[in-house]
C-alpha cells in the first residue's frame, strides 16, 4: 500500500539520529509482533465461519480489512516517529477526557481478556494432552508462564520469541489452506465487492472488515516501534515496511482460514461454535478427514495463535499502561526515548499491570464471568477502536504533530473509512446488549 501521507522524502531534523534510514527487511520486528498478537483464535475462528456460510464471497472484505488496519498502524508509528511523544501522552493533550475513558477501559478489558486470553491458549494444550490436567488449570499455566516470560524479558528476546512463534502460525496455516485444495477460480471471483444474498449480509461483511486483527494492539504498534529503537523519523520508511509486512502476514493468515472455511465447511455444510471451540470442532474434523497428525499440528497451529495473542497483549497493553502511569505523574521522560530505553519494562507500573492480567483473572476462570462485567467489556471494546480512529485523525491534523508528516488526503480517507467502520459495529454492539437484565 501506497504511503499514505504522501510524502517521498524524509526531513532531516533533530541531529544525524534522524538521517532517513532505508526500508530494509532486516528491520522488520514490531510489524511481526502486532500481527501475532491481533490475530487471535477469535478472529481465525470468525473468518473460518464467514468461509462456511459465504464459502469465497467475502474473500474482498478480510483483504479490505488488512487495508484498514495498516492505515491505523501506520498512523500510530507515524505519531510516535515524528513528535517523539507517545500516543497516551498526544491522548492527554486532548482533554482529560481521554484519560478517563483509557483508564476505565484497560482496568475492566484487561481483568476479562486476562481470562479469556488464558483460556483460549489452554484449550488446545488440553486437546493435545488430555489426561494430564483440567482446562482451568492449564488456562493458569498458560498466564504464569506468559507473566514470567514478560516479567523477565526485554523487547529484544519477546521480538525473537514472537517472530518464530508467527513462523509455525504462517506453516500451519498456508498448510492447511493447500490441503483442503482451494479452488482458485472461486477464490479469485471472491476479491470482487459483493454482498451476499442472505439477512444481515452488510453487518456480517462490516464484522470480518472489523475484525481482522483490531484489537487495541493497533495503538500498541507504535510503542512496540518505540521499543525496537526507532524514535525519530529517519525511521518512517522503515516502519511502513514493518507495517506493510504486518498485515501481509495477516492477510496470509486470514485468506488461509477463509479457504478452508469455504473448501471444508462450505462445501460439506457443517457448522461450528463461534468462539475458541469452533477451532476444537475443526480439529475434529480434520482428524476424521485427513488423520490424527494433520489435527495435532493444527493444534500445534492454535496454540500458537493463541498464545501470542497472550503474551503480545501482557507486554503491549503493560507498556501502554506504564506510559499512563509516567504521564499521570507528569513525568518528564514520558516520551518515545523512555520507551526506547528499555526502563517502562523495568517499571512497577508495567509489571503492576502484569500482574493485573494474570492474578485477578484466574477469579472468572473458577467462577465464571460476571454478567455485567461483561456487557461493559463489550461495549468498551467495541467503543476502542472508534477512539483510536477519531484521536488519531484529531492528532495527525493539528499543530501537534510537524507539518510535514500531518496525513495527506489518503490517510485522512482511510482513517475516516476506519472510523466510520467501528462506529457502526459499536453501535451495533451497544445495541445487542441485554440491557434489560442489566439493571
Amino acid at each position: 500500500m501506497a504511503d499514505t501521507t504522501g510524502n517521498t522524502t524524509e526531513p532531516q531534523v533533530g541531529g544525524p539520529d534522524s538521517t532517513a534510514r532505508k526500508s530494509s527487511w532486516k528491520y522488520i520486528g514490531p510489524g511481526i509482533v502486532v500481527a501475532a498478537t491481533g490475530v487471535g483464535a477469535g478472529d481465525l475462528v470468525a473468518t473460518l465461519i464467514a468461509g462456511s456460510n459465504f464459502g469465497y464471497t467475502l474473500l474482498w472484505a478480510a483483504v479490505v480489512g488488512c487495508l484498514v488496519k495498516i492505515s491505523l498502524a501506520e498512523a500510530a508509528g507515524r505519531w510516535h516517529l515524528s513528535t517523539g511523544r507517545t500516543l497516551f501522552d498526544g491522548w492527554a493533550s486532548l482533554g482529560r477526557w481521554t484519560t478517563y475513558f483509557f483508564a476505565v477501559y484497560l482496568v475492566i478489558w484487561g481483568f476479562v481478556y486476562g481470562a479469556a486470553a488464558m483460556s483460549s491458549s489452554a484449550l488446545p494444550l488440553q486437546a493435545l494432552f488430555p489426561d494430564v490436567m483440567d482446562l482451568k488449570w492449564w488456562a493458569v499455566a498458560c498466564g504464569l508462564v506468559g507473566l514470567v516470560f514478560v516479567w523477565f524479558n526485554k523487547y529484544a528476546v519477546f521480538e525473537k520469541v514472537m517472530t518464530v512463534l508467527v513462523g509455525v502460525m504462517f506453516v500451519v496455516t498456508v498448510y492447511l489452506a493447500i490441503r483442503v485444495t482451494p479452488n482458485l477460480g472461486e477464490a479469485f471471483a471472491g476479491l470482487l465487492p459483493v454482498l451476499p444474498d442472505e439477512k444481515d449480509s452488510i453487518l456480517n461483511t462490516l464484522g470480518l472488515i472489523g475484525g481482522v486483527g483490531g484489537t487495541i494492539t493497533l495503538a500498541a504498534y507504535g510503542y512496540w516501534v518505540n521499543a525496537k529503537g526507532w524514535t525519530d523519523t529517519g525511521w518512517m520508511k522503515v516502519m511502513r515496511l514493518d507495517n506493510r509486512v504486518a498485515y501481509a502476514t495477516t492477510g496470509v493468515f486470514v485468506v488461509a482460514m477463509l479457504f478452508v472455511g469455504a473448501e471444508l465447511l462450505h462445501s460439506a455444510n457443517v457448522a461450528i461454535a463461534s468462539g475458541d471451540k469452533g477451532l476444537i470442532q475443526l480439529g475434529d474434523i480434520l482428524d476424521e478427514k485427513y488423520g490424527t497428525a494433520t489435527a495435532k499440528f493444527f493444534l500445534i497451529g492454535f496454540f500458537a495463535t493463541s498464545f501470542t495473542s497472550l503474551i503480545g497483549v501482557w507486554h503491549g497493553v503493560s507498556l501502554m499502561f506504564a506510559d499512563f502511569v509516567a504521564r499521570y505523574r507528569k513525568d518528564d521522560a514520558a516520551k518515545a526515548e523512555a520507551v526506547a530505553s528499555g526502563t517502562r519494562e523495568r517499571s512497577w507500573p508495567f509489571r503492576a499491570y502484569l500482574l493485573w492480567l494474570t492474578f485477578p483473572p484466574v477469579v472468572l476462570l473458577f467462577q465464571g464471568q460476571p454478567f455485567r462485567l461483561i456487557i461493559l467489556y463489550g461495549v468498551l471494546g467495541a467503543a476502542f477502536l472508534p477512539f483510536l480512529a477519531g484521536t488519531l485523525l484529531w492528532l495527525l491534523n493539528s499543530s501537534r504533530t510537524p507539518r510535514e508528516w500531518r496525513n495527506s488526503w489518503l490517510s485522512n480517507g482511510m482513517l475516516t473509512l476506519a472510523g466510520l467502520l467501528f462506529l457502526v459495529l459499536c453501535v451495533k454492539q451497544i445495541w445487542d446488549q441485554p440491557w434489560s437484565e442489566f439493571f
